[in-house]
């Protein structure tokens, strides 16, 4: 049982920094500075960042240690969530390229009951 755990963590993991490597792709091309760098080619870990505008950052990390999102404005951290919570943020930063949201425009993180700004 724990080995089969084990393999759909691992997988999900490689899923995950696949998915922040198009968001990074997907964010550049729409004028944001955006990047996504991996350690080696096994996919197990990733380090996404995005500018949402001036001196306003994302963080997220994932790792077979974790995964956290990190929001950050005038170097000072505003949020830090962890797991399935900083995972749900990515879809909030995803709507930004469903909503053609363009840098500078975007004042704050989207939460599920809000609307892109």
């Amino acid at each position: 049982m724990f080995l089969r755990l084990a393999e759909q963590h691992r997988l999900f993991v490689q899923d995950l920094v696949m998915s922040l490597q198009a968001l990074a792709t997907v964010l550049e091309r729409q004028g944001y500075l955006a990047s996504c760098y991996t350690c080696g080619g096994q996919m197990n870990s990733a380090s996404f960042m995005v500018s949402l505008g001036e001196n306003h950052l994302i963080r997220f990390l994932v790792s077979d240690y974790g995964i956290t999102w990190t929001e950050m404005r005038d170097d000072r951290e505003l949020m830090k969530l962890e797991g399935a919570e900083a995972i749900s943020q990515l879809q909030d930063l995803a709507s930004l390229v469903k909503h053609r949201v363009k840098p500078g425009q975007y004042t704050r993180v989207v939460t599920t009951a809000d609307s892109v700004q």
